[in-house]
């Protein structure tokens, strides 16, 4: 069992930055693919980027591309997603998933195991 728990999130004024951490228990973390997934109100969870299990290959929806970055620390057990230039439509419940096969990817369907969410909030 995998147990991710993200932090991180809150309030923050479009243009600003906020960095989210996702910390991972279990032994076998650096055998995982992370992934970033988001949810505003009355939308569909989607997809926002994807580490594989070394942390040399990542991947971002276009949505985000150049303005977040995806990175890992294996030793610690933690995904981290930094944001940068962030806008109203940022504004989501964010979650952490991961994939026990290592491989990334942008489906949701793909992934085992999930975190609870950290609320971020990007105001005009």
């Amino acid at each position: 069992q995998v147990q991710l728990v993200e932090s991180g999130g809150g309030l923050v004024q479009a243009g600003g930055s906020l960095r989210l951490s996702c910390a991972a228990s279990g032994r076998t973390f650096s055998s995982y693919a992370m992934g970033w997934f988001r949810q505003a109100p009355g939308k569909e969870r989607e997809f926002v980027a994807a580490i594989n299990w070394s942390g040399g290959s990542t991947y971002y929806a276009d949505s985000v591309k150049g303005r977040f970055t995806i990175s890992r620390d294996n030793a610690k057990h933690t995904v981290y997603l930094q944001m940068n230039s962030l806008k109203p439509e940022d504004t989501a419940v964010y979650y952490c998933a991961a994939r026990i096969d290592g491989i990334y990817s942008s489906s949701s369907r793909s992934y085992d195991y999930w975190g609870q969410g950290t609320q971020v909030t990007v105001s005009s």
